[in-house]
């Protein structure tokens, strides 16, 4: 079947040409503390923690935002191990909290009160904050 002249959709070059398929590669460590010292100089206290329970999480974004201080934290300490449910495949993930993730989420924690809770609408919008999809890495480090 051919196109129609009248058929609405412009027929240019497709989204994603020119562009990586597929699986990206992971970051290397080199990159991930390029992106933690940036972070810590910016002093971007929720991005840091943010960031280090997605390196030990390995989760999908997704499932991160939806994670609560208490799957976290148990009488007033950061849990070694956590366990959420995953939204896409509904299975039981345990996780361990390194000591990086453990130490920036207590720093994010131990804040004030009210900067909390300013910052608890960002959290709840996090999707819309982030880099476009492909573009996470090279808006942190230079390659």
């Amino acid at each position: 079947m051919g196109h129609s002249s009248y058929d609405p959709v412009e027929q240019g070059p497709a989204w994603n040409v020119g562009r990586k398929l597929g699986a990206k590669r992971p970051l290397k460590p080199k990159e991930i503390w390029a992106i933690r010292f940036m972070l810590d100089r910016d002093h971007k206290l929720r991005d840091r923690a943010l960031f280090d329970l997605a390196i030990d999480s390995k989760l999908r974004g997704c499932d991160l935002v939806k994670i609560r201080i208490g799957d976290l934290v148990t009488g007033g300490r950061i849990r070694n191990r956590a366990m959420v449910i995953q939204q896409k495949t509904k299975r039981p993930v345990q996780f361990e909290l390194l000591e990086p993730a453990r130490s920036s989420l207590l720093a994010w924690l131990e804040r004030p009160a009210e900067e909390l809770m300013s910052s608890h609408s960002q959290v709840a919008s996090i999707g819309r904050t982030t880099p476009a999809r492909g573009n996470t890495r090279g808006s942190w480090t230079n390659g």
